[in-house]
């Protein structure tokens, strides 16, 4: 027998304010066909003032608590990718764990980036193989509005808020591909690329800084390195394109999106994409969207579900789920 890290809940939060692309043009020289055609972003939403990263964390927790029918109580690690915590330290985690009442287990964060939620999965999955854990709720969460330079009309369009999670538990397979649960990991990073997709600010400015991106580098690596991933992690476990169900990747941009699949020979129609509603969540976007894609009933139970994503670092990775 195989321990595999099962799925036994997902939920997710998204902040009341809705952001459609119009607003943007009374600050910005910009139009909602201009985002739309580049993007396909339609709305996102922001954090109300005084709304917290790990706040919204903790609420796509309990939702995602509620659906496997636990309690914060059976949980053994809280893991959450952001690169939005409210603080430096301490981590969003522990402040996930003292909102849910939770006096054991323990907790951390992992900053990846937009990668962030894939790279959340691999420790968990890895800690639950081990023994270490029994179940591990992963979430991703982000309020990159606060980090945004509303000058930039390249960027300040593409991104918003939210939070989305996952209950993970051990289970026994038999050690194939038929199994349910994590399957297959597969991660990378390359620092030679930081310049392309980074903030300008930290503890060596002694500010928060703003998001920078060179659009058109992070495409074209965006595009060859996730279609790159996913077919190494399905090959991890003898499984190609052809045998997946859905492809749940980073929301970022619906043409990297589509171009992605295109070169993983996976129809549009087996991509589940929210990125008109949310725009970017970064580390959220995956969680969202897995979340999203099983209330809409597209993922199902038995079935592939493939998740990619890349982000600054570079990083990025894939993440091979039997649902």
């Amino acid at each position: 027998m195989t321990t595999r890290a099962v799925v036994r809940g997902v939920g997710h939060y998204l902040p009341e304010r809705v952001v459609p692309n119009a607003e943007f043009e009374q600050s910005v020289d910009t139009s909602d066909e201009w985002i739309r055609s580049r993007s396909g972003i339609e709305r996102r939403h922001f954090a109300a003032e005084g709304e917290t990263t790990s706040q919204m964390a903790a609420k796509a927790a309990r939702a995602a608590l509620d659906m496997a029918g636990l309690t914060p109580a059976d949980i053994d690690a809280v893991i959450v990718a952001t690169s939005t915590a409210d603080l430096t330290f301490p981590s969003a985690a522990t402040m996930v764990q003292d909102a849910l009442g939770m006096d054991q287990g323990f907790a951390f964060d992992v900053q990846a980036v937009c990668a962030g939620f894939v790279f959340a999965l691999s420790n968990a999955n890895a800690m639950i193989v081990s023994g270490q854990v029994r179940r591990v709720l992963v979430i991703g969460a982000e309020t990159f509005s606060r980090i945004l330079d509303w000058t930039d009309r390249a960027t300040c369009v593409l991104f918003g808020d939210g939070a989305g999670a996952l209950v993970l538990e051990a289970a026994e397979g038999d050690g194939t591909n038929a199994d349910r649960g994590i399957l297959s990991v597969d991660l990378h990073s390359d620092g030679r690329h930081r310049d392309i997709l980074y903030v300008d600010g930290g503890v060596s400015t002694g500010t928060t800084g703003h998001l920078r991106m060179e659009g058109r580098e992070v495409f074209r690596h965006a595009v060859e390195k996730l279609a790159e991933t996913a077919h190494t992690a399905l090959g991890k476990i003898g499984l190609s394109g052809a045998d997946v169900d859905w492809i749940v990747p980073h929301q970022a941009n619906l043409r990297i999106i589509k171009a992605t699949a295109q070169k993983m020979g996976v129809p549009m129609d087996r991509v589940v994409v929210t990125v008109q509603d949310h725009g970017n969540t970064s580390a959220a976007s995956i969680p969202l969207a897995l979340s999203v894609g099983m209330a809409r009933g597209q993922i199902r139970e038995g079935q592939l579900v493939v998740t990619e994503a890349i982000g600054g670092g570079l990083a990025w990775g894939s993440v091979v789920i039997r649902w």
